[in-house]
C-alpha cells in the first residue's frame, strides 16, 4: 500500500512528500519551510532514524509504525494561540485511531472485545494512550523564518506495528491491540480529521469548539495528578484546561493553579511523582 492523503485533505490544498528515510520529518518539514513553502504540507517518513519528542526526548519509529509531520499555515493567527494547534492535532489523530479501530473490527471478528482496544485518551499536553499506555505522540515546533513569517511543524508519531520496549513507561501499539491497519490507512484516516478539526478550530477563532472535544477524550479528568515542571512537583486534582490549553490543578487548600508544561503523573503514579 502507498501513502495518500484522503480525498477532503486534498480538497483544502494538502500535498504530501513521502520518503523513504529522513533523520526527521519534523526537520525536513521545517527545512521546506525556510525554503519558501507555506504548506499545507505533509511530509511522511518510511524510515525514521532519529525522531524526536518532547523536552528533548527521543521517539523511536520502528518499521511500520507512522512518522509524519504536518507543516501547517499560520498566517493571520496570534502567535500566543499557535500553541492551541496541538491540541487540534490530538483531537485529530484520537479520531483517527479511533476511525482505525472501528473498521478493523468490522474485518476482524471478536476485535471489539480485544483487551485495550475499545478507546483512546489524550493526556495533557499531548499524547495519546490507549488504556495506561502511550500509543502516539504529536511534537509542534515553531520557528520565525526571515522577514518575519511563521513556522509552525506538527508531528505525529504513531506506533502501529509495534512499541518500543525498554521506556520509562508502558507503551502500546496498534498491532499489539489487535487492530489490524497499515501505516498508510493510519495516515489517510488522519488527514481527513485533521481537515475536520482544523476547521473547527477555524485559526484559532474557535478554541473553545476544540477545547470542548478534547476535554471529552481527557485522560485522568477530575483524578489526583501531579506536575513536575521547573524544579517544582505541582499536586492536586486535575480540574480541566484553560482557554489557552494550560492544566489547571485544583490543588489542596481550594486553590487553582495553571501550568504551561511539565511532566504529568495521574493516580497512583502521581502519589509517586
Amino acid at each position: 500500500m502507498n501513502y495518500r492523503l484522503s480525498d477532503a485533505a486534498r480538497a483544502d490544498g494538502h500535498r504530501l512528500h513521502v520518503h523513504d528515510s529522513l533523520a526527521s520529518t519534523n526537520t525536513e518539514a521545517m527545512e521546506r519551510a525556510r525554503a519558501g513553502e507555506a504548506g499545507p504540507l505533509w511530509v511522511v517518513a518510511r524510515r525514521q532514524e532519529a525522531g524526536r519528542g518532547r523536552r528533548g526526548n527521543a521517539w523511536t519509529s520502528l518499521p511500520g509504525n507512522l512518522a509524519a509531520s504536518l507543516l501547517w499555515p499560520v498566517a493571520g493567527v496570534e502567535p500566543d494561540r499557535i500553541a492551541s494547534l496541538g491540541f487540534v492535532a490530538g483531537v485529530a489523530l484520537a479520531d483517527a485511531l479511533e476511525q482505525a479501530r472501528i473498521s478493523a473490527r468490522d474485518t476482524v471478528p471478536g476485535l471489539a472485545q480485544a483487551p485495550g482496544a475499545r478507546s483512546f485518551t489524550l493526556k495533557w499536553p499531548n499524547d495519546v494512550l490507549a488504556g495506561d499506555a502511550k500509543l502516539a505522540g504529536i511534537l509542534l515546533e515553531a520557528e520565525v523564518l526571515p522577514g518575519g513569517r511563521r513556522a509552525v511543524v506538527v508531528g505525529f508519531g504513531v506506533n502501529v506495528a509495534a512499541a518500543p520496549e525498554g521506556l520509562p513507561y508502558p507503551a502500546a501499539s496498534l498491532a499489539g491491540l489487535g487492530i489490524a491497519v497499515e501505516a498508510e490507512k493510519v495516515l489517510e484516516y488522519l488527514s481527513i480529521h485533521v481537515t475536520e478539526t482544523a476547521r473547527i478550530w477555524n485559526r484559532a477563532r474557535n478554541f473553545e469548539g476544540i477545547r470542548a472535544r478534547w476535554l471529552a477524550r481527557a485522560s485522568g479528568l477530575g483524578s489526583r495528578v501531579a506536575v513536575r515542571s521547573g524544579g517544582e512537583t505541582l499536586e492536586g486534582l486535575f480540574e480541566t484546561i484553560d482557554e489557552g490549553g494550560r492544566l489547571v490543578i485544583l490543588a489542596p487548600d481550594g486553590t487553582r493553579r495553571t501550568v504551561t508544561a511539565g511532566e504529568v503523573h495521574f493516580g497512583t503514579a502521581a502519589t509517586a511523582a
